[in-house]
């Protein structure tokens, strides 16, 4: 399995307004967020990416106000797990 591994340089990390702590998991969301609001994952892996439930996944959309697309797959895989 291959691995994709974003370096982000260390004097930019810093920039960020965020404890070092929340770095990492605040920037798996915010990537989460934006690739599921183009269309580029599903709800299901963009979840992943971020590392948070489901319903947190939901919560975090809400909060952006970024409407969700839910299919007829998504359907079959939320009956089935």
């Amino acid at each position: 399995m291959s691995k994709l591994i974003l370096e982000i340089p260390e004097d930019l990390a810093e920039t960020l307004h965020l404890p070092p702590s929340e770095r990492l998991s605040r920037v798996k969301r915010e990537l989460a967020i934006r690739l599921y609001q183009r269309g580029i994952l599903s709800f299901g892996k963009a979840r992943q990416l971020a590392e948070v439930s489901k319903w947190e996944f939901h919560e975090l959309l809400s909060q952006e106000n970024i409407e969700r697309s839910y299919d007829l797959e998504e359907l079959e895989t939320d009956l089935y797990n």
